[in-house]
């Protein structure tokens, strides 16, 4: 009987036998173990990193490339565009190395009964692929604003009565509303002309304040009539938006920083406070130093009010002033010693006229204020150690010479 050797499975990428000791089993297929490699890139694989997909071997990355959903979104991190279909791999294998024959060309995309496929191809949608719009199934790479080509998802897409999609701002521009804030932003014009097909309207700017009220019935500093578009409300006025401003320093103004002046018309805070508000020291703008802003020298000496301040020009009745000048005492000046009150300017010693206050002044049987030193002096013990040094002293009669 003639030997007949085993019958080894072979290997899908060389046609060789492939033996139990380097055998590697993937799709139900065994490979040698330097074939086991991906299609693309030649990475050698394993049981981690290993994907099949009919009869051919991919890296998983190789295989999102090929085969996987593509856009934003769907690259090596999320949030960024790829469109790589491993076009840079393809030509690495011209110089003689086999491969496993992984083709790169795009699939063709089986046409769908009419009004069942994809609404912008017409070709077959299948559910890896679908995206949802109004009821209708999109491929993936189709779901894209029918203007710009942006890649859409349910956040922005909008579907318009041509029954195409489109993103939000190509739809604003071609059926939205347009006029004074409807742009991309409130508050703008926008009469973009890709939305109709037409140039943009030709606008003529208007100077309502050329426009002019009836007497006390417009704005109150140009007095052009104000329109409902342009109006600013003040104190129950109708300002022109561009004439509400600072009278002095043309500052625009809002509800917190508009003053009404005595003359009608409207003012910042600090213009305000400068020719209307309080002068003088702590009322600038910081307090702490003098403000005369807005008045000439003769004016701050015309409205300084006039005082006397000789207070001891005004005589008390007889016990109840200032014990050493007799005169009236009053509370902003007064000093208090042993319950008498007294002049601020008169509060100091009989003797050396040294200002006092409550921890010098020193009542004396004279009933005035003397300072301790002058006190100790006039009333205080004499004789061996009570003077300014230890020695004795004696002013009571004339030293004799002996």
């Amino acid at each position: 009987m003639p030997f007949k050797p085993a019958d080894n499975p072979k290997c899908p990428k060389c046609g060789k036998s492939v033996y139990a000791a380097e055998e590697r089993v993937a799709g139900g297929l065994k490979w040698h173990k330097m074939c086991f490699k991906c299609g693309l890139c030649q990475k050698l694989l394993d049981s981690t990193n290993c994907t099949e997909h009919e009869g051919e071997l991919y890296c998983k990355v190789c295989h999102a490339r090929k085969f996987g959903p593509k856009g934003y979104g769907f690259g090596g991190g999320a949030g960024c565009l790829s469109m790589d279909t491993g076009d840079h791999l393809k030509g690495e294998n011209a110089g003689g190395l086999r491969t496993n024959g992984a083709c790169m060309e795009s699939r063709v995309i089986a046409k769908a009964p009419p009004g069942e496929g994809c609404p912008r191809c017409g070709g077959c949608v299948y559910a890896a692929e679908q995206m949802l719009a109004r009821g209708k199934a999109w491929h993936r790479e189709c779901f894209k604003c029918g203007d710009c080509q942006k890649r859409l998802d349910s956040t922005n897409c909008c579907e318009g009565p041509d029954k195409d999609i489109y993103c939000k701002v190509c739809y604003a521009k071609k059926f939205g509303p347009k006029g004074y804030g409807y742009g991309k932003g409130a508050g703008v014009l926008q009469s973009d002309p890709y939305a109709n097909g037409d140039q943009a309207p030709k606008t003529t700017v208007i100077d309502t304040a050329a426009i002019q009220a009836p007497p006390g019935k417009g704005c109150p500093r140009c007095g052009g009539a104000v329109y409902a578009a342009e109006q600013v409300l003040a104190k129950g006025r109708e300002w022109h938006r561009k004439c509400f401003k600072c009278h002095d320093c043309s500052k625009t103004l809002d509800s917190i920083i508009a003053c009404d002046g005595p003359d009608n018309d409207v003012y910042c805070k600090t213009c305000y406070g400068k020719k209307w508000g309080p002068h003088g020291y702590g009322f600038a703008c910081g307090s702490g130093f003098l403000q005369t802003d807005g008045l000439s020298e003769d004016e701050i000496s015309a409205n300084r009010p006039f005082y006397n301040p000789d207070t001891t020009s005004i005589k008390a009745p007889k016990g109840q002033g200032c014990p050493r000048c007799g005169g009236m005492v009053f509370a902003a000046e007064q000093q208090l010693a042993k319950g008498t009150m007294w002049h601020k300017k008169c509060f100091n010693c009989a003797e050396c006229h040294r200002p006092l206050d409550s921890m010098l002044a020193c009542d004396g049987p004279d009933k005035e204020i003397h300072c301790r030193s002058c006190y100790a002096k006039l009333f205080g013990p004499r004789g061996f150690g009570y003077g300014h040094a230890p020695t004795l002293v004696s002013t009571d009669s004339e030293p004799t010479v002996t």
